[in-house]
């Protein structure tokens, strides 16, 4: 996906798309987010509670069982 940086009062903003704040389970009202960079990339990270961090690994493993082959045939090509 590729964004553009827009312009907002005296500095820019990175838009996200809702899609991808409900896939990640973002509330932009009350979800904190880590920003880090190691000089080349831009990370970003919900902050979350060990429940959500709990919750996210559950479904992060059911989508590899039910997924993984296809994921690692893909990265394969």
């Amino acid at each position: 996906m590729l964004k553009n940086l827009i312009k907002h009062g005296n500095s820019h903003a990175l838009v996200i798309d809702k899609a991808v704040l409900e896939l990640l389970k973002i509330d932009p009202a009350t979800t904190q987010l880590n920003v880090v960079t190691d000089g080349n990339a831009l990370v970003i990270t919900p902050v979350r509670g060990k429940k959500k961090d709990k919750e996210f690994a559950e479904v992060l493993k059911k989508i590899h069982n039910k997924y993984g082959a296809v994921f690692k045939r893909l990265a394969d090509k």
